[in-house]
């Protein structure tokens, strides 16, 4: 134990955490200082049977051993006491709450609601099994339609899983023969549905289309078939694309554009439409719309909008939607109703977009790196690295503001960060407070003489 009663850790373990942070920065672990493996008893292989023995599970164990030597908690999987929103309840303690998707406050609104419990009172709270099994329910048909119309295409489909929608299509959708081009900041289910399909993967730098014309150009000739994926609005960094310039490149190419508008809906354009929208762009000019039930539209799911062949094709050949439980009615009346509103009451958007932008431009006065953010949302405050992240998380914490770190592998290490989700009932009260808030925690995290020499701590810049 240290002095402050605190356990300490052993010197291997501190070769161990400074080989895996000089890992994450780049840096070679030098061969000399890694420990002679022990040799296995014969006939024993306790890594074929332990999950213990797990590398993942192995960093993880170093992550929380060298946080408890500075007195960090866990910040995640907390239990909240009420419904998520701006604010929150957490062991009896009211919250600034910016962890939470709930952009446009429609979990909380009871038409909302009312639509899940008449779902309820006439369907029950499960589809019980696959909808080709078990077939359909008309809230399953109006919530489709409804998306299809918002994006101007001819069908939808919607799953269970927005992450299982991304892999599931794009894993359906590309083959061995096929290119898939993605931005380098694409979401981790982009990447996952790329490797299940097993077609040639490239990414391009961040926004960069520059680059991406000179990977069509080197790679789209031996290519069938090419699809290009991009997010509208980066959910780790909130900046979006050039929408218009990416709708020219693909059609130089002979390519489809998928766009992943998890964060976009609700939050671009003058009436939260999305991407297409903000850009002045035709929604029709893309091929593939993908987007989330669980952010703007307050229930959980997936969807993919896009030409009948398209959704008739997945709604067969995508084991995500063709092996999987059809849509619970309540979570597929609740996203249809929340759609509507989100159309009929654009002054949401426009508080949204009012919330965004204070916090932004405050964070920015106090001198926070807010990395790429153009304030839709989504703002991070960068902070260099992971133990900085956590220890910043936890002073706010016990100030009163919730909000979590990002952290490797998530982001790069040097990319760790806060990540806040401002939302349209955010108050300007509320902003001020957690930025003042953020100001003090970051003096109090600078002064900590026990994080001072751990690894990975050094200062950002």
């Amino acid at each position: 134990m240290s002095a402050r009663g605190r356990p300490d850790l052993g010197e291997d373990e501190r070769r161990k955490l400074g080989r895996l942070f000089a890992n994450r920065l780049g840096a070679q672990a030098k061969s000399a200082d890694a420990p002679a493996p022990e040799p296995a008893a014969q006939g024993a292989r306790p890594e074929a049977t332990d999950f213990s023995t797990l590398p993942g599970y192995q960093e993880l164990r170093l992550q929380r051993a060298m946080a408890a030597v500075v007195g960090l908690e866990n910040p995640f999987f907390r239990l909240h006491e009420t419904a998520a929103g701006a604010t929150t309840v957490i062991d009896g303690k009211s919250f600034v709450n910016f962890s939470s998707y709930d952009y446009l406050g429609l979990n909380g609104c009871e038409p909302v609601r009312a639509a899940a419990r008449r779902a309820i009172d006439l369907y029950g709270t499960s589809a019980s099994a696959s909808r080709v099994v078990a077939g359909e329910r008309p809230g399953h048909r109006a919530l489709e339609a409804a998306l299809a119309a918002h994006y101007g295409q001819e069908d939808c489909v919607v799953f269970v899983s927005g992450h299982g929608a991304n892999v599931s299509t794009i894993g359906a959708l590309m083959g061995p023969k096929d290119l898939i081009v993605h931005d380098s900041f694409a979401h981790n289910s982009i990447t996952l549905g790329a490797q299940l399909s097993r077609a040639e993967r490239r990414s391009f730098p961040h926004n960069d289309y520059d680059a991406l014309e000179d990977v069509l150009r080197t790679h789209r000739g031996a290519a069938q078939r090419c699809l290009i994926v991009v997010e509208g609005l980066y959910s780790m960094d909130g900046d979006s694309p050039d929408l218009a310039r990416l709708v020219e490149i693909k059609r130089r190419h002979d390519a489809w554009l998928m766009v992943d508008e998890a964060h976009g809906l609700g939050v671009l354009g003058a009436r939260g439409f999305g991407l297409f929208e903000a850009a002045g762009v035709d929604p029709r000019e893309v091929d593939i719309w993908m987007g989330t039930l669980s952010k703007t539209l307050a229930a959980c799911g997936g969807f993919v909008a896009g030409a009948q062949a398209l959704v008739e094709y997945l709604k067969c050949m995508s084991g995500g939607f063709v092996y999987s439980v059809g849509l619970s009615p309540p979570l597929a009346a609740a996203a249809e109703a929340a759609l509507a509103l989100m159309r009929q009451e654009p002054e949401r958007v426009g508080r949204l977009r009012a919330a965004g932008l204070c916090f932004l431009a405050s964070a920015k006065a106090a001198g926070l790196d807010v990395g790429l953010s153009a304030g839709e949302a989504i703002v991070p405050i960068v902070t260099g690295n992971s133990v900085g992240a956590v220890a910043l998380s936890q002073e706010l914490f016990a100030r009163g503001v919730n909000v979590q770190p990002i952290i490797h592998p998530a982001v790069p290490e040097r990319g760790a960060r806060l990540r806040f989700f401002v939302t349209s009932e955010h108050t300007r009260e509320q902003i001020a407070f957690t930025i003042g808030a953020v100001g003090r925690a970051i003096e109090a995290v600078n002064a900590n003489p026990a994080l001072r020499d751990v690894c990975g701590f050094a200062q950002k810049g």
